[in-house]
């Protein structure tokens, strides 16, 4: 199996994590530890899980001037992102949640084409496009939605991850995935300290149901430290505008559990939703063939 197959493989496991995410935070925010509390055991606990691992690994020196570059993904990958996360979550509902979040992909191409000149081809602007359709029908028809005031919030963390996955690019082509993401968990925990410690000295664990923990759990081990592995792997691999495509998977996956849980039924919006997504995630992945073959072929013709 080719790398490129396996970053692929790492943005599905990514996105099935991410959408059951929505419901399982939202379950025990506020009820049975408060968010900053929960944002600091990610922080803390996910360090200490991605410094174990790369004691696995040899080790890689890091430029002087890449640590400033690591501090800075420590703000956007880490504190910024997963404070406003927690919190807006806390303060809004997981399906408004999930319609702001697709707008990730946008600001992802747009941080891009400032910062990584990177040019957008038709074919992948068509596959953001189907992908985009097909989450609006899944989130957007038969659906209360009312604004709330953790929304902002929610959309601060969209554009703070869309600035990650673009900064973090370029030192994914220079390090490994367990040298980079160790150094951001490092500087996050550090950040979100000050505001996770006064929540987290409230925090009764004795209180706190098997169930709940097995929320909290799921949020530390497999929403952050198994899903920024992954997602951080698979950047090596892929552009940021790939990877960010895969977004639009996270509310169908979670549409597939509520109706595997029989919490809800397939309907004809949920399948033409479906046909939407996979071909726009088809269409930004023929766009990376396409641009590989023109790559190939101007190599051949300048030899």
């Amino acid at each position: 199996m080719n790398k490129v197959v396996k970053a692929h493989l790492a943005l599905l496991g990514v996105n099935a994590i991410y959408g059951a995410n929505f419901s399982i935070a939202k379950s025990v925010i506020g009820h049975d530890i408060q968010p900053y509390a929960l944002v600091l055991l990610r922080a803390v606990f996910s360090m200490v899980l991605f410094w174990a691992t790369s004691f696995f690994f040899p080790k890689e020196k890091i430029e002087r001037k890449d640590f400033i570059k690591l501090m800075l993904l420590g703000v956007f990958g880490v504190a910024l992102n997963q404070l406003m996360f927690i919190k807006g979550l806390y303060e809004s509902k997981p399906i408004n949640a999930s319609i702001i979040m697709i707008l990730n992909p946008i600001f992802v191409i747009i941080l891009e084409i400032l910062f990584l000149k990177e040019k957008l081809p038709p074919i992948r602007l068509a596959g953001i496009v189907s992908g985009t359709i097909g989450a609006s029908l899944l989130l957007l028809f038969g659906k209360e939605i009312s604004v709330h005031q953790g929304d902002i919030m929610i959309l601060i963390n969209c554009i703070s991850w869309a600035i990650y996955m673009v900064m973090v690019k370029p030192l994914m082509v220079k390090y490994r995935t367990t040298t980079v993401v160790r150094w951001v968990f490092a500087f996050g925990a550090l950040y979100v300290l000050p505001f996770g410690w006064p929540e987290l000295q409230l925090f009764n664990p004795h209180a706190v149901s098997l169930t709940a923990w097995f929320c909290i759990a799921y949020v530390i081990v497999a929403s952050t430290f198994i899903a920024y592995f992954f997602n951080t792997y698979a950047l090596a691999e892929l552009s940021p505008s790939i990877a960010s495509t895969y977004i639009y998977l996270q509310p169908l996956i979670a549409a597939g559990i509520a109706v595997s849980m029989k919490q809800d039924s397939i309907d004809t919006r949920k399948v033409l939703s479906a046909v939407f997504i996979i071909f726009g995630i088809y269409l930004v992945g023929l766009s990376r063939k396409k641009k590989k073959s023109e790559e190939l072929a101007e190599q051949v013709t300048t030899r």
